[in-house]
């Protein structure tokens, strides 16, 4: 969920996800009148601890204007030295290199948003700067270790979302610390 809500800096969630509805994995239950295509709106404590944390995710999005920019990317390569708005890193914190990119086997890296590179101003026509933001992506099933990249110019990461432990404490970090991110999981940092 939390990695759909930060594709593209739009929202991706149907009404009634927020509150387990799964349609048991069918996409096209829209000609299903039952129990398939129904959203129950019971609050159990699993579909509570789900809201609770859609909720938490939508705050995260709402926060941090990086993750909303209506010109992603727009007319700017993905990677490469000239780019200012972010970098793709792999788990040592280096850039990712085209043959990295190709690799098959490559199952976690890390995207760096920089705040202060938004250039879009607001309804008043002000300039829009917002924290950079560190996504780190670990597809793979077990634990991978990831190098903190600088954030400068101050040299500190705050945590604000880990999917395997969506409810620890934010932590501080440093660039250069490791984060232990869990398999099959996503971290959010600022």
């Amino acid at each position: 969920l939390a990695t759909l809500m930060f594709s593209v800096g739009v929202p991706m969630i149907s009404g009634g996800d927020e509150m387990c509805r799964t349609q048991h994995g069918n996409n096209n239950a829209y000609c299903q009148d039952n129990e398939l295509s129904w959203t129950d709106w019971r609050l159990t404590p699993e579909c509570q601890d789900l809201l609770d944390f859609t909720r938490r995710v939508i705050r995260i999005w709402k926060d941090h204007p990086v993750l909303r920019r209506r010109k992603f990317f727009q007319g700017r390569g993905i990677r490469g030295a000239d780019v200012l708005d972010n970098a793709w890193l792999d788990p040592t914190g280096a850039e990712m290199t085209d043959e990295m990119w190709n690799s098959p086997d490559v199952r976690a890296l890390a995207v760096r948003l920089n705040g202060d590179a938004i250039q879009e101003v607001n309804e008043r026509g002000e300039r829009i700067v917002g924290d950079t933001i560190l996504l780190m992506v670990n597809g793979g099933d077990s634990a991978t270790s990831f190098v903190l990249p600088p954030a400068a110019p101050i040299e500190r990461w705050d945590s604000l979302l880990d999917t395997a432990d969506p409810w620890q404490p934010s932590r501080r970090l440093r660039a250069g610390d490791r984060y232990e991110l869990q398999g099959r999981s996503m971290a959010v940092l600022r």
